[in-house]
């Protein structure tokens, strides 16, 4: 965060909040705790070697993201691997997100025509796969993507539908490193590109229906297993 002579400097407890904040995401989208799991606020204030108060902040901020649960009478959890969550998740996504395409190619100045050009290139420049990440997307590629979609998306010049849009994103994004590993093959480039070239020919309608055609592959490739407990096959013991 920038820092300006009228911000105030943060503070040794918000800085230590941000930390622990920043380590929970992370180990949550590595997949370090399994579908349902419950996070534990005494737990992970002794791993962490930090207050419940910090740890309870961090946790109302993952559940504020869409990376948590909090569930009546029983604290946290991780969300559940189920195909109506994901199906919810990607039925909003679909609501929301080609009518913000839409005003984003319309409302788009030439900066942000330049911003798109370049998240693009970055995007069809960067691999998909990564020999030390397994079978999953990479962690390179995956940043990347968001980017693209994002940018996409800033044109619109509303902080609200873009705060929406990250929020979505990281729910969504969830579920596709949950199942990475059983996503079928894709045309990503083919998808993207032709995604960069309706926005920036400014026709709005057609990059509206390739954002949903987009979403709805997502959808029908993020459908979980039946027999898919953990999406790595190996975390900590769920019963914790």
């Amino acid at each position: 965060m920038t820092q300006t002579a009228d911000t105030p400097a943060p503070s040794g407890k918000q800085m230590l909040s941000e930390r622990v904040h920043a380590r929970l995401r992370d180990a949550i989208m590595r997949g370090v705790y399994a579908p349902e799991q419950a996070l534990k606020p005494q737990e992970l204030a002794k791993e962490y070697k930090v207050s419940l108060a910090v740890v309870r902040e961090a946790l109302v901020r993952v559940v504020g993201e869409g990376l948590a649960d909090r569930l009546p009478n029983r604290g946290f959890a991780v969300p559940a691997l189920s195909d109506r969550r994901w199906q919810e998740i990607t039925e909003a996504r679909r609501t929301i997100e080609p009518v913000v395409l839409r005003m984003a190619v319309e409302r788009g100045d030439i900066e942000w025509e330049a911003r798109v050009r370049a998240a693009h290139h970055r995007l069809s420049r960067t691999p998909v796969r990564a020999a030390e990440e397994g079978e999953s997307y990479s962690s390179v590629w995956a940043e990347a993507h968001r980017v693209f979609h994002r940018t996409l998306l800033e044109g619109c010049g509303n902080p609200v539908l873009l705060d929406t849009f990250d929020r979505l994103w990281t729910a969504s994004e969830l579920a596709r490193r949950w199942s990475g590993h059983r996503t079928p093959a894709r045309d990503h480039v083919g998808e993207h590109k032709r995604l960069e070239a309706a926005a920036l020919a400014r026709d709005a309608d057609a990059a509206a229906q390739l954002l949903d055609r987009h979403l709805t592959r997502t959808a029908a490739a993020l459908s979980p297993d039946d027999d898919c407990s953990h999406p790595q096959g190996k975390s900590r013991d769920a019963s914790r």
